[in-house]
């Protein structure tokens, strides 16, 4: 049976490799001390986010990060899919997650929710435009303050 619930602080480990097999496939770097440092923070409570845990007879398949922004431009709380990864994919389960995450967006009163996919990953654009996200002009620009 596949359930979506919030992770806690209990589940760390297993979000921990689940986001390691997330950043091999996406070719994306991965430290342990980051990752743990990023995400332990929101597994205590909400006041910068959510993780959402997806398992399927017990065995934890996927994880949706939903983080909080704030915007003059669009009337107050965003939110970000800052990550989202399912091992098992074409099974309908990771638009679930993804579609529990906007109803918990929306519950906490953000007015849209943002994401970022990387331009060469199509597959993911056609899964976010089934899913009603609209590609906009804008571009993400990054400055590392370490």
């Amino acid at each position: 049976m596949t359930r979506i619930r919030r992770a806690g602080p209990d589940d760390a480990v297993e979000l921990i490799g689940l986001i390691r097999a997330f950043y091999v496939a996406d070719g994306h770097p991965f430290d342990v001390d980051t990752v743990t440092a990023g995400l332990s923070p929101l597994l205590v409570d909400d006041r910068f986010g959510t993780v959402l845990l997806t398992t399927d007879d017990g065995r934890a398949v996927g994880y949706c990060v939903l983080t909080w922004g704030w915007s003059i431009e669009g009337g107050g709380l965003e939110g970000l899919v800052d990550e989202i990864f399912m091992i098992d994919r074409g099974r309908g389960h990771g638009g679930a997650l993804l579609e529990r995450a906007m109803e918990l967006a929306s519950d906490h009163g953000c007015s849209r929710v943002f994401l970022e996919t990387e331009a060469a990953n199509a597959a993911a654009r056609r899964f976010y435009t089934r899913h009603h996200f609209v590609a906009e002009d804008s571009i993400w620009m990054i400055r590392s303050l370490d």
